[in-house]
């Protein structure tokens, strides 16, 4: 293979934590190539359900160089993130090359080499990958459901409630986004949050100032993450009182979690059986990394073998947009930024590293 002349670094991806690592690496002095699947800069915020909001506010919303614009305190609406990534891209001055998609990645010597879907070939000492998981949604294996003859969709194909109409639906999983999309769609149909345990609610502002303030001013929100974070429960849903009086209401009311599925019913734990039109998954995302299979860079369940987002099985391999990388904010706009500079800064000593290192006598 003829590997063409490198870049600084290679960037995939260029929704948040592809622009921060770009940032990052501009501000070392380095010009990398950011290379996006999709037709414009901004990841995966322009195909997210319309109704989306933050649950943080825009002071607590920003990128490394760039505040998010407008009153500090209000929470951004989907389409505003989008703006206001697309306006962090242009600033840049980086060369951001979209439609492109990274089909594999090979390491040749002290140099990644990188293929897109239509042949071309770039190849840098440093990659970060930052493609995010919103292309990899994750559903969960369960009883029955390769049997069911209704609409299965996950929320990252949810986009507004007016097609689900009169409609029976389950949506699986308990968090801010089953929750939320539950309470929208309840509006016009009748639905039920499906989950192994409780939705657990949290004041989205204690004592007058957003639970974003308070994580700041304790640390939580930079905190090192131990094991036992990881293994906690589903995240807790941000709520003043409407989604809480939702599901107080029934609507939607919440289950636990059905045992199977038969065609085109659920089973309930108590053997009662009910027709479903449509069962929707609000149960996350996996690491959007498969052009890393070449390298072995990943473990069996596809997830990037790596500590604080540096590679373990590959030197020059970096990661940003990981859930829980390094924080709890690690995966959000808050802390992608954060995340960035820590990489870049290790990947560049790690490579200035090896660079002093005297050749060994042969």
């Amino acid at each position: 293979m003829s590997i063409p002349t490198p870049d600084d670094a290679i960037v995939i991806g260029a929704g948040q934590s592809g622009l921060a690592a770009a940032w990052a690496l501009r501000r070392r002095g380095l010009h990398p190539v950011v290379l996006e699947a999709h037709d414009e800069p901004g990841g995966s915020w322009p195909r997210y359900y319309d109704s989306l909001t933050l649950f943080s506010p825009a002071r607590y919303s920003a990128l490394p160089g760039l505040p998010f614009p407008g009153d500090p305190d209000r929470y951004p609406h989907r389409d505003e993130v989008t703006d206001y990534l697309r306006s962090y891209a242009d600033r840049l001055d980086v060369g951001i090359r979209t439609g492109c998609h990274v089909t594999a990645v090979e390491q040749h010597g002290d140099l990644f080499a990188v293929t897109t879907a239509d042949g071309e070939q770039l190849s840098a000492p440093i990659l970060i990958a930052a493609s995010g998981g919103f292309g990899n949604p994750y559903t969960p294996a369960l009883s029955g459901l390769d049997t069911f003859t209704g609409q299965l969709l996950h929320a990252s194909r949810y986009r507004e409630p007016r097609a689900f109409a009169g409609q029976r639906i389950v949506i699986v999983g308990a968090g801010n986004s089953a929750v939320q999309i539950g309470a929208e769609l309840a509006e016009v149909a009748d639905v039920t949050i499906a989950s192994r345990t409780p939705v657990r609610f949290v004041s989205q502002r204690p004592l007058g100032r957003d639970m974003h303030f308070w994580y700041s001013v304790t640390g939580v929100d930079t905190a090192p993450v131990g094991p036992w974070l990881r293994r906690a429960p589903t995240a807790p849903v941000f709520d003043e009182g409407r989604y809480r009086g939702a599901l107080r209401a029934g609507l939607p009311d919440r289950r636990p979690m059905f045992g199977r599925i038969d065609g085109d019913t659920v089973v309930w734990p108590d053997g009662s059986r009910e027709r479903v039109d449509t069962l929707l998954f609000a149960t996350g995302y996996r690491p959007a990394v498969d052009y890393l299979t070449h390298l072995a860079a990943c473990d069996e369940t596809g997830t990037p073998r790596q500590r604080r987002g540096l590679s373990t099985t590959h030197r020059g391999l970096g990661y940003v947009g990981l859930e829980w990388q390094r924080s709890l904010s690690s995966a959000s706009l808050r802390g992608v930024g954060r995340d960035a500079a820590y990489v870049v800064d290790k990947l560049l000593h790690h490579n200035a590293s090896r660079r002093r290192a005297p050749a060994r006598a042969t």
